[in-house]
């Protein structure tokens, strides 16, 4: 008997305990959410630059680029290393913004994922599809300037009116 009258104070607090749908919706109506709360529960849009990315997002990635593409790209990226010549490798100079144009993030990412000639490919248990597009980026942070492209000209200031 005693049992029966612990289970059922137990139900009963429980129910009184927790807000009916009703109730919650009723709350939700008279208190509104802000909107700067509900935009801070929304997920983080994907970075589009090395420099957009998290500290810790940043050290991941150069960590991964140090171990698995840094011997044969080299650390700037421009793929002129000892084992790229010895392998008779002619890879990208990823420090040439043209060179990095011309791909896309998407065939970057699936040259890195699924490899390409004597490229291992870089499997999923090792790096992270995050991982991957966040190497994406620090391979795109390599490029420099290239000395052929000519920053547009800054408008002409207006000439001064001598006559004043």
């Amino acid at each position: 008997m005693l049992k029966a009258f612990l289970l059922l104070a137990a139900f009963v607090s429980l129910g009184l305990a927790a807000p009916s749908v009703a109730t919650k919706t009723a709350h939700a109506k008279t208190h509104p959410t802000p909107q700067g709360a509900a935009a801070a529960a929304a997920p983080a849009a994907p970075a589009t630059t090395f420099a957009a990315l998290a500290p810790e997002a940043q050290a991941k990635v150069k960590s991964l680029y140090k171990m698995d593409c840094e011997l044969c790209h080299g650390a700037d990226g421009n793929g002129q290393t000892e084992v790229a010549k010895s392998m008779q490798l002619v890879l990208d100079n990823w420090t040439d913004g043209k060179i990095l144009a011309a791909k896309s993030d998407q065939v970057l990412f699936d040259m890195i994922r699924k490899g390409t000639d004597k490229m291992p490919p870089e499997p999923s248990g090792r790096a992270t599809d995050t991982e991957v597009r966040n190497l994406v980026l620090y391979i795109r942070s390599m490029a420099k300037e290239h000395p052929d492209v000519v920053p547009a000209a800054a408008p002409a200031a207006p000439a001064a009116n001598p006559g004043t």
